[in-house]
């Protein structure tokens, strides 16, 4: 069984692979930039003091930065 969490609970270096959003609102900018549910994601940095998430999202091999904020939206799949 996996642990399923909120992707602001990764630390640096863990996957997951995203499985829902925990909003009715979702941004599009969302689907834009590829937070798309069944898309596996990596996180590359956290910048300090609640700052931003950066993470790779492999399915294109993009580097994205979201806020804290944002990122407890995405429901994963942590693997």
């Amino acid at each position: 069984m996996r642990n399923r969490t909120s992707l602001d609970k990764l630390k640096k270096g863990e996957k997951a692979v995203i499985i829902d959003f925990d909003s009715h609102e979702i941004p599009a900018k969302f689907f834009e930039l590829g937070f798309i549910p069944g898309t596996e994601v990596e996180v590359k940095h956290i910048a300090p003091l609640d700052g931003p998430i950066c993470l790779n999202i492999n399915a294109n091999n993009a580097l994205i930065a979201i806020r804290k904020s944002e990122a407890k939206v995405i429901l994963i799949d942590q693997k």
